[in-house]
């Protein structure tokens, strides 16, 4: 039981973490630029509602480990988060307006520093594949971008601009 209780506390440290990265991330941008989304009492209340989703989500999770159907016990967590989410942003308008109030940009950026440091961690399995990953890689992100490049194109094309 302290096992389990240890993992929760974990669990909400890091993302207690994560929120903090997120308020710090739009003071700075607030900093930066005065006319972007302010730091209000809403937007404190939207940090708690996004901690207490993901919370709620990783509880969902370890609940579900127990049920045994397979495809049920293999749904990722984020999966859960966002159902949680869902949900409750469909049952109460405050939980949408909530979160309206945290600049989406300031969310970013710890999910991505997070997913970096993830990434980081696998740089030697990356080594041990072959070289001819790399080059399909390049060409996937030039087709990725220069296809994006065509649709933004061809959308303001239709539109007129």
């Amino acid at each position: 039981m302290e096992k389990l209780s240890n993992k929760y506390v974990k669990f909400s440290l890091v993302l207690l973490l994560s929120v903090a990265l997120i308020l710090f991330t739009q003071e700075i941008k607030l900093l930066k630029n005065p006319e972007s989304t302010p730091i209000t009492m809403m937007t404190i209340a939207g940090l708690v509602v996004l901690w207490a989703f993901s919370m709620i989500g990783i509880l969902i999770s370890d609940v579900m480990q127990k049920v045994p159907v397979k495809v049920i016990r293999d749904f990722p967590i984020l999966g859960w988060v966002s159902i949680v989410s869902l949900v409750l942003c469909l049952v109460s308008d405050f939980f949408v307006q909530a979160i309206a109030a945290v600049d989406f940009l300031s969310i970013t950026t710890p999910i991505l520093t997070f997913a970096g440091i993830s990434v980081a961690d696998r740089l030697v399995d990356l080594r041990k594949t072959s070289w001819k990953v790399a080059i399909v890689a390049v060409f996937v992100f030039t087709g990725t971008y220069v296809g994006s490049a065509l649709l933004a194109q061809f959308g303001l094309f239709l539109s007129g601009k």
